[in-house]
């Protein structure tokens, strides 16, 4: 599957007391590389998100940032223990004889243990929704990055067309080139005005020939260009793939140039090399 690494998702909902939302994004990078933002509530399985974004992306530098704002309804109201209230009471007026000076401020009872009743926060609940929150957005991110992929794919495609035609126009060259070569060599001969035993021309005119002979290079050029289409249609991220298949298609194209003898071949080296780089820019944004 071609997917492009670079992205950007956000989705955000309604939460235990308040909203949550999450965002991904994500830039190009040879490995996985993975950041985790979450308030002090999620803090707890931040693991856990980091587990489930590595197990739907293998490749990029991504972000994944978690942001909760509890809502005004949410805050709950204060609760007193009445029961406990009475009790500090009584007892102020039972020891306000012996200590007259002492003063209790509302503040310092409210500041007692058990005195205010806190309702539990329902932190279970909330952790529940930012993992599901987390894997609504995977799943657009991922759809983005296969949007942008397919764009890709079609500009590859043409690429790799485009490779194709020059291998095929240069297997049509090389008989042509192969006679010229042999004719310009019996010119040569034929001026040195030398008697040759005709055994001997033929040993040079093939001697000549492998070191010119490129048939095995534009055979492998032949079957790069299958296997990335192969590639191309595979389920699993590419990109690393395909990255040492340029390499492969690198080094077919430097051959061909380096044995050329011929114009013609000289240039569709360099034609092969300047389609070979422009696929190897598109494939380092590719996961």
């Amino acid at each position: 599957m071609i997917r492009s690494m670079t992205a950007f998702a956000a989705c955000e909902r309604a939460a235990t007391g308040g909203q949550l939302s999450c965002e991904l994004r994500a830039v190009n990078h040879r490995f996985l590389e993975l950041s985790v933002r979450a308030p002090e509530e999620l803090r707890s399985i931040e693991a856990q998100f980091r587990e489930r974004v590595a197990g739907k992306i293998s490749r990029g530098k991504v972000d994944v940032s978690f942001r909760y704002r509890p809502n005004d309804a949410a805050v709950a109201e204060i609760k007193l223990n009445d029961r406990l209230v009475k009790q500090l009471a009584d007892m102020h007026q039972r020891l306000s004889g012996q200590f007259p000076q002492m003063r209790l401020q509302f503040t310092e009872l409210l500041r007692y243990p058990g005195v205010v009743e806190e309702e539990a926060f329902d932190q279970a609940g909330l952790q529940s929704e930012a993992m599901a929150l987390l894997n609504d957005t995977i799943a657009q991110f991922v759809t983005s990055r296969e949007r942008e992929g397919a764009n890709l794919a079609a500009v590859m495609n043409e690429r790799i067309d485009g490779i194709e035609r020059i291998v095929g126009q240069v297997k049509q060259w090389l008989p042509e080139i192969r006679a010229a070569l042999r004719a310009k060599m019996e010119v040569k001969i034929a001026d040195l005005k030398l008697p040759l035993d005709p055994g001997r021309l033929e040993q040079e005119v093939v001697l000549n020939l492998q070191k010119i002979d490129v048939d095995e290079e534009l055979d492998r050029l032949g079957s790069h260009i299958a296997e990335a289409r192969r590639i191309f249609g595979l389920p699993e991220a590419v990109g690393r793939r395909l990255d040492f298949l340029m390499q492969e298609f690198n080094r077919e194209a430097n051959t061909l140039g380096s044995k050329s003898v011929d114009a013609r071949t000289t240039q569709a080296a360099v034609e092969l090399k300047v389609l070979i780089e422009q696929l190897r820019e598109q494939v380092q944004n590719l996961e």
